[in-house]
């Protein structure tokens, strides 16, 4: 049985959620972001203590199929962004959305954008901004690196794209560090 999950972005609500499923008596038999398969179909008391039990970590079970959709957009986009492998770096995000999810591009920007309230290309950037947020708090690479890391044509471009969603420039940025990072379930 598959379950789609709200809020799962990283490898730690990974963890989370396979220890809630496995508590509950259904190891899964494949996890990722978003998504979780159990062998075996969960009865309605288990479920109704699954959707407690994950509430309770800060996930949502998701029902509807838009809705669903719309978590696996929001998840190839991180995956995109974060866990990237060298040959993905070519590949431009309608694309890589599009042959992931067998589905018309303009199909699932129309949808994302009448359910979420922005385009998927925002949430692209905003989920790139707060990306760059953490490597500048890191302090390990420069800002061209950060650029070229995350796909942008020059560190300029980038910084003006920064100054734009923050309203600072990276620099200023990395010298106060109080502009706090968002988690990238609140993105």
């Amino acid at each position: 049985m598959d379950f789609y999950i709200k809020n799962m972005v990283c490898n730690r609500c990974i963890m989370v959620v396979q220890q809630v499923f496995e508590r509950l008596g259904y190891p899964p038999v494949r996890i990722a972001l978003g998504e979780v398969a159990t062998k075996e179909p969960v009865g309605d008391e288990t479920l109704t203590k699954l959707r407690k039990d994950l509430i309770g970590f800060g996930f949502e079970l998701i029902d509807d199929t838009k809705s669903q959709l719309i978590e696996k957009i929001k998840t190839l986009v991180i995956e995109m962004i974060r866990y990237k492998k060298d040959e993905d770096i070519k590949v431009n995000y309608s694309t890589y959305i599009e042959s992931k999810l067998n589905r018309d591009y303009t199909y699932l920007s129309n949808l994302f954008s009448e359910v979420t309230g922005i385009t998927i290309e925002k949430y692209v950037i905003n989920q790139k901004i707060e990306r760059v947020k953490e490597l500048l708090v890191y302090d390990e690479l420069t800002l061209s690196e950060i650029a070229w890391e995350l796909g942008y044509s020059s560190a300029a471009y980038l910084s003006v794209q920064f100054k734009k969603v923050t309203g600072l420039t990276p620099g200023h940025f990395k010298q106060i560090k109080d502009n706090k990072r968002k988690p990238l379930d609140q993105v």
